[in-house]
């Protein structure tokens, strides 16, 4: 079976050495040894200041928020993962979607601009699939009408933007570790602040407001990284060279095999970015059209995702009058394509060739 993402997993000796100074030490959370090692050992990779290790990136979002003093009313994509939308729903925020560009899959900042009301306090993009979003524009708007930017960035591990981390970026920025993404800790997240005093004041959150013994500075909540998943992460930071180039090997095989389809649809991705080949997304002509290749594959056991669908606009807590016309038709014609380190050739070949058998004979 070939689903449409593999865990990583390191040389199971080398994780549980790690595990073994856990159980030497007895530290096994609250900001223990290895947590400390690896938020040290990020920053320089990763090329940013100001990173704070969470228990997964769904907390990352809902800490940015509060740490920022978000409320209100806040722009955002409904073409990403639920967790986008539903952090901000549960902090009592309003989620007001704009809608995507239909090649990058990111935010269109002109629709940006029309959804900015007196109650708007921030917009929330995603750089969609690792795709940097338009980032100057964005920040442009930002700073005309005094908006925070959080972005979600939690497809975008290692992406450089001009030269620099991608994180840098904005108020802050957020990354899921969970399993299914290119750097994992099991579980697991992180957050960027531009700024040290909000680093240090969601510190402070993430272990229920406390400052010292006996001593509770402010509200907080449990969101904290713990030495098992902090373990998992320095093995596979290791090896994230070797990911990546092997990645990289997968989507330029899947890119040169559909670049040039007339009936297929790829990404257009930002030239001022670098890639992490997380995911390989492919739009088709119809629903129908994608619908014919899932179940084709499936035959196969072959499983690929309808990343993102449905658009979240539609989800059924929220009430949205509004349809997101581009995002709709982006997330009833998108198909994701296996891409991990280790898909053989053979199989990739595999894959190939009935995506293009069901394109061609219908």
């Amino acid at each position: 079976m070939i689903n449409v993402t593999k865990t990583y997993l390191p040389p199971r000796e080398k994780y549980k050495a790690y595990v073994d100074r856990i159980f030497d030490s007895g530290w096994l959370t609250n900001k223990g040894q290895l947590v400390q090692e690896l938020e040290r050992r990020l920053s320089v990779y990763l090329g940013v200041e100001n990173l704070l290790l969470v228990a997964n990136g769904t907390i990352a979002l809902q800490v940015a928020y509060k740490t920022l003093g978000i409320k209100g009313e806040v722009i955002t994509t409904p073409f990403s993962f639920v967790a986008t939308t539903s952090s901000l729903v549960w902090e009592g925020i309003t989620p007001v979607f704009s809608d995507i560009d239909g090649e990058s899959f990111n935010l269109n900042p002109g629709e940006i601009r029309k959804k900015i009301s007196a109650d708007s306090s921030a917009i929330v993009p995603v750089h969609v699939f690792g795709n940097a979003c338009e980032i100057e524009e964005i920040q442009k708007i930002a700073e005309e009408n005094k908006l925070k930017v959080v972005y979600d960035a939690a497809h975008a591990f290692g992406v450089n933007y001009n030269g620099i981390s991608i994180l840098n970026y904005g108020d802050a920025s957020i990354l899921s570790f969970h399993s299914t993404k290119i750097f994992h800790t099991i579980e697991g997240g992180a957050i960027v602040f531009r700024d040290k005093g909000d680093y240090e004041k969601a510190s402070l959150m993430i272990n229920f407001g406390i400052a010292g013994y006996d001593l509770v500075k402010e509200l907080g909540i449990n969101g904290k990284m713990n030495e098992f998943q902090a373990a998992m992460g320095l093995c596979v930071l290791d090896d994230m060279e070797k990911i990546i180039n092997k990645r990289k090997i997968v989507f330029s095989n899947y890119l040169e095999a559909f670049s040039g389809i007339k009936s297929l649809g790829v990404q257009k991705l930002n030239i001022k970015a670098t890639l992490n080949y997380s995911y390989f997304p492919l739009i088709f002509s119809s629903e129908a059209a994608r619908e014919s290749v899932f179940e084709a594959l499936a035959g196969k056991e072959i499983f690929p995702r309808r990343y993102f669908s449905p658009s979240l606009e539609n989800l059924p807590y929220l009430d949205c009058s509004e349809k997101m016309v581009v995002s709709d038709r982006i997330s009833g014609t998108i198909l994701c394509l296996p891409v991990f380190e280790d898909l053989s050739g053979e199989d990739q070949k595999e894959i190939i060739e009935i995506v293009l058998s069901c394109v061609i004979n219908n």
